[in-house]
C-alpha cells in the first residue's frame, strides 16, 4: 500500500482518506475523507477531523492519500475476511 501517508509527513490542511468503522453499527465500515487539523490540546501535533469530531492519530491508523487507495485497501480487507470464512 504505497499510498499510505505517515503522520510525520502530514501538514495542517491535508486531506486524507480513512476506513471508518461506524461506532453504532460495528459491522459497517466506509471510506471517508478527513482533514488534518491542528491538535486542539497540543499545538505541536496534528489531529484528524472527521464527522465534526477531532480524532487523535494513532500509530496504527491507516491514512491514505487518495480515495481510490483507501477503497482498494478496504476491498482487500473484505476479500481476506471472505476467504477466511470459507476455511
Amino acid at each position: 500500500m504505497d499510498e499510505l501517508v505517515s503522520k510525520k509527513d502530514m501538514k495542517v490542511g491535508d486531506e486524507v482518506f480513512v476506513i471508518y468503522n461506524n461506532p453504532h453499527t460495528p459491522t459497517v465500515a466506509n471510506v471517508r475523507a478527513a482533514e488534518i487539523v491542528p491538535h486542539p490540546k497540543n499545538p505541536n501535533d496534528v489531529a484528524l477531523f472527521l464527522h465534526e469530531t477531532f480524532h487523535v492519530i494513532e500509530d496504527d491508523d491507516a491514512l491514505f492519500t487518495s480515495e481510490e487507495a483507501a477503497e482498494r485497501a478496504f476491498q482487500e480487507i473484505i476479500d481476506s475476511r471472505t476467504d477466511e470464512s470459507f476455511d
